[in-house]
């Protein structure tokens, strides 16, 4: 068993031999407790015959507990000072492939395909990277990648909007997109102490499980967010105002909106966090007609 990575002592040595200091800009914070990680990469349940797609390695230190778990493990690393570091902390590793790329531009189902196509199980664990954490979200499940599913770590603040229910504070059209293609349940908190250098906020882990079946069946997916997003715009505002004021010519539109808002059953004077996704499914398909060029 090789040392692990993620000591205090060890990361210094590391980041010392290779010169590194940590860049703001790139939301890098490396975590220095195995334990942590160890429990992170329980919550995803693989085995050899899973492998995991990890973003922002860092010095390796979850990577390196994947690679002990999985058959193979794909990690998507920005920066390239990290490359040599991670050649050498993941040396006794044959079963990681470090991609140099941006996950954002990254095309990952053709990495995929070269990489893991023989894995039929998958699955995302990452410490994201705070500032694009909504995006890389965003973009991996858009794409409909073939993953069971993601344990990610974010800033708690993002995980309890994305695992809130209707009629909380923290419901929003985030918590809409991501429980459309997942269930969303917070794993963990983390404490900032884990890691170096210590971030302002504390860390949850959330684990996103793809649904079985469709949770709603929506005539465009889209439109759907768009119409959450609208009715988010203000939350003070009723979903009326606010989908006056945001949809295109909403304002000229507002008997089809109303309309729409009475056949899906919907009180014009409610608030956007009140709308469960089945309602908003049912709006975006009674207000498509009439609004999708």
């Amino acid at each position: 068993m090789h040392k692990d990575i993620a000591t205090p002592i060890r990361t210094q040595e590391i980041l010392k031999k290779y010169g590194f200091s940590f860049k703001k800009s790139l939301g890098q914070n490396f975590l220095i407790d195995p334990n942590v990680l160890r429990n992170i990469v329980s919550h995803a349940n693989l085995t050899k015959e899973s492998a995991a797609i990890e973003i922002g390695p860092g010095i390796g230190a979850l990577t390196e507990h994947l690679a002990r778990t999985a058959g193979h493990v794909v990690a998507f690393e920005i920066d390239q000072r990290l490359l040599p570091v991670l050649e050498d902390t993941l040396s006794p590793y044959d079963n990681v492939s470090v991609i140099h790329s941006d996950i954002l531009k990254a095309n990952v189902l053709d990495v995929m395909k070269e990489k893991i196509s023989g894995y039929q199980d998958v699955m995302v664990v990452a410490n994201l990277p705070y500032y694009v954490t909504t995006p890389i979200l965003i973009k991996l499940l858009m794409e409909k990648l073939p993953i069971r599913g993601m344990v990610v770590m974010m800033q708690k603040e993002v995980a309890d909007r994305i695992t809130a229910v209707p009629s909380t504070k923290a419901y929003g059209s985030l918590s809409i997109a991501i429980q459309y293609y997942m269930k969303a349940e917070i794993a963990m908190t983390v404490p900032k102490t884990v890691f170096i250098p210590q971030p302002n906020v504390d860390s949850a882990v959330i684990r996103l499980t793809r649904h079985e079946k469709a949770i709603v069946s929506v005539k465009d997916e889209d439109f759907l967010f768009t119409v959450s997003r609208a009715s988010f715009a203000q939350r003070r505002k009723t979903i009326l105002n606010n989908l006056q004021s945001q949809l295109p010519n909403g304002k000229a539109k507002k008997d089809l909106i109303l309309q729409a808002l009475e056949t899906a059953g919907i009180d014009p004077t409610r608030r956007g966090e009140t709308l469960s996704i089945k309602e908003f499914a049912g709006l975006a398909d009674e207000l498509l007609p009439n609004f999708k060029d």
